[in-house]
């Protein structure tokens, strides 16, 4: 079965876009540019999609510029692949441009498809990966399972089913909390998703030039403590949600 990476870049991330793409050359990887949308440069009243209001009640500040655009960038790869311009691809992996490519990337995401067939969706890489449940292991000795504890953080590489980027377009379709916060909620988004122990892939040495937020941009816009009651009744409710999809492998 042929797999399809899509890397999601901006025009103004040349030297990013320049970086990946000799990777991929080097190690004889294909790779599909997805044109990302640059948030910065959205008018707030031209953005589509989203929850502003709920946003803040489930997540406890304003949505950022680059949030929007990060969102809407994964959105438009899981619609290139999903929408049926992925040729006969059935699996994708979509990757952020500040990974570094490795060239067993391919084999080893196969691999754990075969290990868990069922699975629709699985990410490569992560922030953090405490409590972790095995669910399997992949001939290449790749440990994939689910998370007690998170959000495990990043959506920079995961491998997606064309069936399961129907369903996340459907799904995810408005913008109600952060990319990878959404992304991993398999509870929430009906696609069966898991994730790796250790990750497949890392970030390249690009990647301390963030395309979203710095630390002070975040702490802008948080609300008071207060006005953050609902946030912690949402994280409290999602935690418990969290486990029992642990735990209902």
């Amino acid at each position: 079965m042929s797999v399809q990476i899509y890397v999601i870049n901006l025009d103004r991330s040349v030297s990013r876009w320049e970086r990946i793409s000799a990777q991929a050359g080097e190690m004889g990887l294909d790779v599909v540019r997805v044109v990302a949308v640059d948030g910065a440069a959205v008018a707030l009243e031209d953005w589509i999609d989203t929850d502003p209001r709920r946003f803040l009640q489930m997540h406890g500040r304003h949505m950022l510029p680059g949030e929007y655009g990060c969102y809407r960038s994964h959105l438009l790869a899981l619609q290139q692949f999903g929408g049926g311009s992925g040729g006969d691809q059935e699996i994708a992996i979509i990757v952020e441009d500040d990974i570094d490519l490795k060239a067993d990337l391919i084999t080893r995401a196969m691999a754990i498809h075969h290990a868990v067939p069922q699975a629709g969706l699985v990410k490569l890489f992560n922030h953090r990966t405490r409590g972790f449940r095995p669910k399997a292991v992949s001939t290449l000795d790749n440990a994939v399972g689910r998370c007690l504890h998170g959000p495990q953080g990043s959506a920079a590489c995961y491998f997606v089913t064309r069936a399961a980027a129907r369903t996340l377009l459907t799904t995810l379709g408005v913008m109600k909390l952060p990319y990878d916060i959404a992304l991993e909620r398999g509870w929430d988004s009906g696609v069966q998703t898991y994730t790796v122990r250790d990750n497949l892939t890392g970030l390249g040495p690009l990647y301390r030039q963030t395309a979203i937020a710095h630390v002070a941009q975040y702490r802008k816009t948080k609300t008071t403590r207060l006005k953050r009651v609902s946030t912690h009744l949402f994280r409290a409710r999602d935690y418990l949600c969290r486990l029992a999809y642990a735990y209902r492998m």
